[in-house]
Formats: C-alpha cells, structure tokens, sequence
C-alpha cells in the first residue's frame, strides 16, 4: 500500500514551520512567516519539502494547520467592526469585567480596552432566570426593530450573548433568525454555541471575540484552501484547536475564537507523544520559538487542559490583566520570550526583554531586513550558541556586526560592551522563563525537580540546559524534529470536540436520572462533530466534571471513567472531588458541600500511540566537526565548545558539555554541567554530568 503523506502547517510570529509526513519518514523546513499573506509562506514551505521527498502536492492526502492569526488579531485589534446585542441592563458587562484588582495597589491600574466600545453594544428586554425559564418573553418585532436601527451602522459581525441563555438559547436563536433575515451577509456569533457556561463576562467576551475575528479567518480559510488547491493540494484541509484536537475547517471558521492556542496546542501534543514514548509521567514541555516561549505540564502523558485562559495581557505576568476566553484548552503559560523578543533598558536601569517582538520583519538586527535593536537572537548569535552562516541551512545567512552594534548600543546606556550586553539579555529572558515556569508549578501544587523537561521550537534547545540549571530540572530531552515540534504535534493529534454544560446541581440536590440524560445528551453532540471529521474512526468520549465547595469562587476538574459516567452517583463524585482537592491543596475542607458547575464530554478518535523507545547501545565517543567559542553563563566566560553534527550521531553516541549539537533548524547547547547521549530514535537525551 502506498505511504500515507499528509502536512503540518504552523504559522507562527516570525517562521512558518512546515513538516511532511511520508509514510514514517519526515521531511521539513522552516520559512519566514508574510504578515500581509500568510498562505504564501505555506505554499513556498509546501514547495520545498515536497521537492525534498521527491512528491508532488498532489500526493498529500491530509493538511492540518494551526495559527497565531486569531491572537494577533485580538491582540492588534485588527477584527472586523462588531456589535454586541445583550440583555437589557448588561451592555457594560465586557467592560465593568469582574471588578478584580490584579494590582491591587496601583492605583493607575490599566485595564485591557474591551474589544467593542460602548455605542457598538445594544440591548433587548428579555430575562432568563438561574433554571433557564423564561421571566421576561422576547418580542420579535422588538428584536426587528433593534435589527432594523443598526442596518446602516455597517457591521460586518454580531455578537449575540444573553442572560443564563446557556440553559435556555431560544431568544439567542430568535435573533439570530431575524438577523439571517435583514442582514443576510452579517456573520453571527451566539454565546450557547460558542461558550455554553456560566460567568457573564467571560462568555461574553468569548463571544464578541469570536464574532470580532470571524470575518477575517473566515475569509483567510476560504483563500488559503483555495491557494492550496490551485498548488496541486485539492486534499482536505484540518485546524488544530485550542483543546489539543484536529476540527474541520469549515467548524474552524465558524468558531475561530477556538483556533486562538492552536499553535502551542500542537507542540503540548507533540511533547506529550514523546513522553508516551520514554513512559514518562511528569513532563515540562518548553516551547520557544522566534516570538514567545510557552511551558505545560504534563502528568501522566496527558497535557493539563483548562476553561479559561486570556490574551493580550496588559501586564506580563499579571493572571486578570488580559482578556478572558472561555473555551477547552491546554493550559500553559505562555510569555514573551522568543528569538525575536526584544531587549532594552527601562526607567530603573534595568535590562528587560520582551514582550515586543522583531516577528520576521524587520526581525532581529543580525537578520539584516533592516531591525535595529537588539533582540534574543542577537544576543545568541553573539554569545556562541549560532553559527551565523549555517542559520536555519544556511537559508538565512546572520550579520554579527550587526548584533554587535545593536547590542554595543543597548549596552552604552549601562556603560557595558557589546558581550556583557549579551550575557545581560540571554541571563534575563532566560531567568524571565524559569520564573514563569516555577510559578506554574506552584499554581499547580508541583515541584519541576521531579520533572522531565521536553524542549522544541527554534529557539528551546538553545535556552533549554541553562533553564534546567536554574530549576534544577536533571533531564532533558531534544526530540528529533525539535525545531518545527508544533507542526509534527499536529500530525500526532486526535479530531476531537468538546461540548460543555453549566447546570449547576449540589450533592445534596443530586438527580441521576437528569445527569444521565445530560451527559447523554452532550456525549451525542461531541461524538457528531467529531464524526464529520472522521466518519470511519472510532471515538472514544471522556467525561469530566468541574466541582467546588459551596461558596468557593472557582472550581476544579474532576475526571469520571466511562463507567461512573453512565451511573452518575452522588457519593461517588464526593469522592472524587475530595481526592482531586487533596492533591492540589494538600486536605480538604470539613463539613462544607461540594456542588457541581459545569459538564464537559470531549469525544476523541484514537490517540496515536508511539512505539517505546528501544534499549539503549552501549556508550560510543561521537566524533567533532569543530569548535567554538561558547559563552558559558554559570561561570560568566568563554569556554570552548565541540561542535557535533547532529546527524552524525548514532544511537549511543555520547557528548560531554560544553558542546553544540548543530542541525539546519535549531542548535543544542549542552552547557558544562550536562553531558548528552543519543537515542535510538534520534532524541537527544541530556542529563546532569557525574563527575
């Protein structure tokens, strides 16, 4: 039978990487994202791998492409002109948030802009109450009237998110019908389809998201499917979501508020496959790339999923200072902190790093597109860790004198040369990432000492022994592929859809019979999404509930198996939602009732399982192609480094630090205190040096 070829497609902030799939060899390439066209970056990256396998376009059989686009849409607010249509009373939901203080002494607290002002935000008399019935009917001619006084505005989406209409959507639907009728080419989002859950502000935010980028990914999918087909590549074509699963791209372009994690939703995937193969359960993925670096955990060979997450946070690191976005997602942290992040000095004299990125244009000063400030990649390239005429294959030669100058210029305001400046910029994005990630892990009740770290992206492995040093992390593994990881993740993910439900129900209120039929209910609307992705594979649903102690403000996941789904029982979910808040809290709360919030049922086809890593040759002496000088920041001087192809290295082979693991899409630096060895799948596998 002939070899299956199928493409990964991810467009990050500065590269779009690409990867084919040939049966079970790979071939890949890493080209520089075209803000003003993205398709065009695919379509050049789709030329050259398919020229390097030796196949035409038309052989690939399955596209699946993950963006940044819908978050950066969001977060340069370059969506289309929306409306918000409410209840009556809740027009300024959006903008009043929840009235939490994330900086609660700053008393010049910037709070993000909601993403509509207030004259784009309309209201209705209606009123659902706490059960979902109706106190207060919907009028039609009140509905078309509204419709009919906001026609000549000239909005090109809506936004449609009522009051408890997560338990009663008939009045949403109603306006959306009207609409269909007097604005036949406005695109309509309702908050029962798009965020089905409790919290106002939340899902209606998610909603006036989805409405406000949906005219630009709608129109972006459409023109990329049809460039692709008129390349040779008429095959269908799958986005990753934000949940870690493959969706159509017709549900894609109907719901892109769910395509905003896409990218990093593939690299979670892509390390928790590598973790199944090594039979590790507690891994740290570290994703960097040229924009951002993102970390997840994750336990049991499982990525940590979440609800809600935000974008466009107007403080770095602040949890509450972005905007929230209420849908299934792999939970990371995620920080600006990528190759192209750039450096510079504040008001305290202090180096900062961040989150303003070169992207791939200008790109950073050493890219020579016309960048003149410093970015992470200049201080790289000045340190030792890239070899400036054999960057990404030597398709994007490297100008030190231009790192130099750009860095000499950081430096002057804090009377340092150009190499200080370096080590300067490289020790504070560096120290920025561990700190994210050990936040992460106390939020998480986990300590990364016990971890395995996985690192991908173009820019990981050259970060990645240094951040192991800072968290005291003792192995690391490069997979082979690491520098387009995201894009390999996406040939390894199920299709897969969440449904989700807010019917709030205490233990003492518990109706089995109704937990049944709900559950029924959502496991059939999961498993028919899934379906018309893949209508000949089998789907597997998971059920997970999320429960609280009465008068808690927020809840936790609660994983039912497929058993205790079916025959919901009272006692049995006390139990596991006393285990679960034991082991993130450490005990639980006496006398007080737990209650449940919402239902989630997410329907999967079968999760691709790697074959184990095979038993490792005996120790071999790898053999250098050169060296270099190689700033080592645990001792603050040059050392010299041995440099190691790295496909050179065979299963066995082992590298002592410090050194440089060399390939056309990344670089691995093994600082001084690690010593590496090859496996025999082409991982490389880093651990602390025994001396």
């Amino acid at each position: 039978m002939q070899d299956q070829v199928r493409l990964g497609v991810d467009i990050g902030g500065t590269f779009t990487d690409v990867v084919l799939e040939v049966g079970s060899a790979q071939f890949s390439t890493k080209v520089l994202t075209t803000y003003a066209a993205p398709e065009d970056a695919i379509i050049d990256g789709m030329q050259q791998v398919c020229e390097n396998a030796g196949v035409t376009p038309e052989a690939i059989s399955q596209i699946i492409h993950g963006t940044t686009l819908a978050t950066n849409a969001l977060i340069e607010r370059r969506g289309a002109k929306t409306a918000l249509i409410t209840t009556q009373g809740f027009r300024d939901v959006i903008e009043m948030r929840t009235e939490s203080r994330f900086e609660q002494y700053d008393l010049n607290l910037t709070l993000p802009e909601p993403l509509l002002p207030r004259q784009h935000r309309f209201t209705l008399e209606e009123r659902m109450n706490v059960a979902g019935d109706p106190l207060l009917p919907l009028s039609r001619d009140a509905v078309e009237a509204l419709v009919d006084s906001i026609v000549p505005m000239g909005f090109e989406s809506i936004a449609v998110g009522f009051l408890h209409s997560y338990l009663n959507d008939s009045h949403e639907k109603l306006v959306r019908e009207v609409i269909a009728a007097r604005l036949p080419d406005t695109m309509v989002s309702i908050s029962s389809e798009v965020s089905p859950q409790m919290r106002e502000y939340e899902r209606f935010n998610t909603t006036v998201a989805n409405a406000y980028i949906k005219p630009l990914m709608k129109s972006y999918l459409l023109r990329l499917k049809g460039r692709l087909a008129a390349a040779g590549a008429a095959c269908p074509v799958f986005l990753m979501h934000s949940g870690g699963g493959i969706i159509s791209l017709e549900s894609a372009a109907e719901f892109p508020v769910r395509l905003v994690e896409s990218g990093p939703a593939g690299g979670a995937v892509f390390a928790a496959n590598i973790a199944a193969r090594y039979g590790l359960d507690k891994v740290v993925s570290f994703d960097m790339g040229g924009t951002t670096a993102k970390i997840c955990l994750i336990k049991d060979q499982t990525p940590k999923t979440a609800r809600v997450f935000e974008v466009a946070r107007t403080y770095r690191f602040k949890k509450g200072s972005g905007m929230p976005i209420s849908i299934p997602v792999i939970d990371m942290v995620e920080i600006g902190a990528g190759g192209g992040s750039i450096a510079h000095v504040d008001a305290l004299s202090q180096i900062r790093v961040g989150p303003e990125s070169a992207g791939s244009e200008p790109g950073p000063a050493c890219y020579g597109r016309g960048g003149q400030r410093p970015a992470v990649t200049d201080a790289d390239l000045a340190l030792g860790k890239l070899d400036p005429e054999n960057f990404a294959g030597g398709r994007i030669p490297l100008d030190p004198g231009a790192s130099e100058q750009a860095l000499a210029e950081l430096g002057r305001t804090l009377e340092m040369d150009a190499t200080t400046a370096a080590y300067g910029v490289a020790e504070v994005v560096d120290e920025n990432m561990a700190n994210a990630a050990r936040v992460h892990a106390v939020e998480n009740g986990e300590d990364l000492a016990d971890y395995t770290m996985i690192a991908f992206g173009g820019a990981a492995p050259l970060h990645a022994g240094r951040l192991c040093e800072k968290l005291c992390v003792k192995r690391l593994l490069v997979p082979k592929g690491a520098g387009v990881g995201s894009a390999i993740g996406f040939l390894r993910a199920p299709f897969s859809f969440e449904a989700t439900r807010s019917v709030y129900m205490r233990m003492s209120q518990f109706d089995a019979e109704k937990v049944q039929s709900l559950l029924a209910e959502m496991t059939e609307e999961a498993t028919a999404f899934v379906q018309n992705c893949a209508p000949d594979q089998p789907i597997h649903a998971q059920t997970r509930v999320y429960m609280r102690y009465a008068g808690q403000g927020w809840e936790i996941p609660v994983r039912l198996s497929a058993d205790q789904a079916k025959s919901p029982n009272a006692d049995i979910f006390t139990d596991l939602f006393e285990q679960a808040y034991e082991g993130l809290f450490g005990r639980t709360v006496a006398g007080m009732e737990p209650e449940i919030t919402v239902w989630a049922v997410n329907a999967t086809t079968q999760i691709h399982t790697p074959e184990p890593v095979g038993d490792l040759p005996p120790q071999l002496a790898a053999v250098s192609v050169g060296e270099r000088a190689l700033f080592d920041p645990a001792i603050g001087a040059y050392v010299t480094a041995q440099i190691y192809a790295r496909d050179s290295l065979v299963p066995g082979a082992c590298v002592a630090g410090p050194a440089l693991i060399v390939e056309d899409e990344t670089t691995i630096v093994v600082p001084s205190s690690r010593r590496a060895r090859a496996q025999p799948d082409g991982t490389i596998d880093i651990s602390e040096e025994t001396r």
